[in-house]
C-alpha cells in the first residue's frame, strides 16, 4: 500500500539523521512508531489524515420537535429539543437544546424561547443556522472527535418545494459543513427500520413526527407514491390543550400537555381508563387550579388528529400499483416516530385499514439512523438532489 511504502521510507530518512551516539534516538524512533501505528490503520481506510484529525460523516435528524445528531462510526451522539432562547434586544442566542425548552413559558420580556422549525421546513433561517452549528459542534466533542468540516446528510419532509430545500442545505454549509445533501424524510425513516428499500418489493412506513406526518410505500430506492400530512406529536399537543381549555376552563402550556400525552394518550378507549392530575391557571379565576383527567377524554381530543393521520394512510394506499399493495399486504405497515409510541395507534390504523401494522424498533430514532445511514449511499443520493 502507498502509505506503507510513504511510513518505511520515512523510518529509513530518520534513522540516518539521528546520530547513533545520541542518547534517545532509538527511543525516538519507537515514539514515532507508536503515534503512527494507530493512523496508518485508520489511513488504511481512506478516512483521516497521518496524525488521526480529520472528518467524519454527519446525518441530521432536523424535526421540529427534536433533533438528532448520527456521525458515521460512531452512531447517534445528539439527542436535543428543536428550540433555541434569544435575547431579543441584542439578538444574542442565550440557549439551545433542552436548557431553551426549559425555559419556555418562564423567561422575562427581553428573552423569547422558539422552535425555528416549522412543519418540518426552516420557519427562521438565522436561528436555524446557529442550532445547527451548535450541534454539530457537541456532537463531535461528543464522539471525542475534532472539529473539521464534515460532510452532512439532512432530511427533510416529502414534498417540500426546492426553495425549502435549498434552504436547509444552505443553512447546514453555513453552520460549517463541507458540503451539505438532503434526504426525504419517510426514505430515511424505511432505511433506518431496516426495511428492503433498495430491493424490488414494497415496503410502506408511517414516520409521525412533531410536526409532520409522512407516509410512504417504498420500492427499488426510491418513493413511489407518498402523502404528507401536517399532523403529528405538536398536533396533538394542541388539540390537548385546545380540549382542556373548551372542557374545563383551564389553559395549560405545552409541556403539561405533552406530558398528558405521553402520560394517558390513547389513539382509543382501553379496557380500564387511566387518570392524570393536570395543573394549570383558571380563566375565570386567574388562579391556579388543579384537576384530574381521564384517558377517555385525551381519545376524544385526540380524535381528529388521529383521523387525518388515517386519512393520509388510506390516500396513500389507493395511489399505490397493485403488485405493491400485495407486498404492503404481506409484509404490513411500519409507524416510525415519536407519534408512534402513541397507545393503540398501530390497532387503530390495522383495522381501519384491515392491515398488519407493526411500531419499528426504537421508533424514534429511526429518521436519524436511516439519514447517517445513507451516507454509505452518498452517490445515489446525491443524483436526487436539488441543482
Amino acid at each position: 500500500m502507498q502509505e506503507t511504502g510513504e511510513i518505511g521510507l520515512f523510518f529509513r530518512v530518520f534513522c540516518i539523521l539521528v546520530r547513533p551516539h545520541c542518547k534517545f534516538s532509538y527511543l525516538s524512533v519507537i515514539m514515532w512508531c507508536m503515534l503512527l501505528r494507530r493512523p496508518l490503520t485508520v489511513m488504511q481506510k481512506g478516512r483521516t489524515n497521518l496524525f488521526g484529525i480529520g472528518t467524519k460523516d454527519v446525518g441530521i435528524d432536523l424535526g421540529t420537535a427534536n433533533t438528532l445528531v448520527f456521525i458515521k462510526g460512531k452512531g447517534i451522539v445528539l439527542r436535543e429539543p428543536s428550540v433555541v432562547a434569544k435575547n431579543t434586544v441584542t439578538n444574542e442566542i442565550v440557549a439551545v437544546g433542552s436548557a431553551a425548552k426549559n425555559m419556555i413559558g418562564r423567561t422575562p420580556g427581553s428573552i423569547v424561547a422558539t422552535r425555528p422549525m416549522k412543519d418540518g421546513v426552516i420557519a427562521d433561517f438565522e436561528t436555524t443556522t446557529a442550532m445547527i452549528e451548535h450541534y454539530m459542534k457537541e456532537a463531535t466533542k461528543a464522539s471525542g472527535g475534532s472539529w473539521k468540516k464534515p460532510n452532512v446528510m439532512i432530511c427533510v419532509p416529502y414534498g417540500i418545494t426546492s426553495v425549502e430545500q435549498r434552504a436547509v442545505i444552505d443553512a447546514a454549509r453555513q453552520a460549517g459543513a463541507k458540503d451539505a445533501f438532503t434526504i426525504e424524510e419517510p426514505f430515511a425513516a424505511a432505511i433506518g427500520a431496516n426495511l428492503p428499500v433498495w430491493e424490488p418489493t414494497g415496503s410502506m412506513v408511517v414516520d409521525i413526527g412533531g410536526g409532520t406526518t409522512e407516509v410512504a410505500v417504498i420500492s427499488l430506492g426510491g418513493i413511489v407514491t407518498s402523502e404528507s400530512i401536517r399532523v403529528g406529536g405538536d398536533t396533538m399537543d394542541l388539540a390537548i390543550i385546545s380540549y382542556i381549555r373548551k372542557t374545563y376552563n383551564l389553559t395549560i402550556g405545552e409541556r403539561t400537555a405533552e406530558a398528558i400525552k405521553i402520560e394517558i394518550g390513547s389513539a382509543k378507549d382501553a379496557v380500564k381508563a387511566e387518570k392524570m392530575d393536570i395543573r394549570g391557571r383558571d380563566l375565570l379565576t386567574g388562579l391556579p387550579k388543579t384537576l384530574e383527567i381521564s384517558s377517555e377524554e385525551i381519545v376524544e381530543a385526540l380524535r381528529e388528529s388521529i383521523l387525518q393521520i388515517i386519512e393520509g394512510v388510506k390516500k396513500t394506499l389507493e395511489t399505490t400499483p397493485p403488485e405493491l399493495s400485495s407486498d404492503v399486504m404481506e409484509r404490513g405497515i411500519v409507524l416510525t416516530g415519536g407519534g408512534a409510541m402513541l397507545r393503540n395507534l398501530d390497532k387503530v390504523i390495522s383495522d381501519e385499514t384491515n392491515m398488519p401494522v407493526f411500531i419499528a424498533e426504537d421508533p424514534l430514532d429511526c429518521v436519524a439512523m436511516g439519514t447517517g445511514k445513507a451516507l454509505d449511499n452518498l452517490e445515489v443520493i446525491k443524483k436526487m438532489q436539488v441543482k
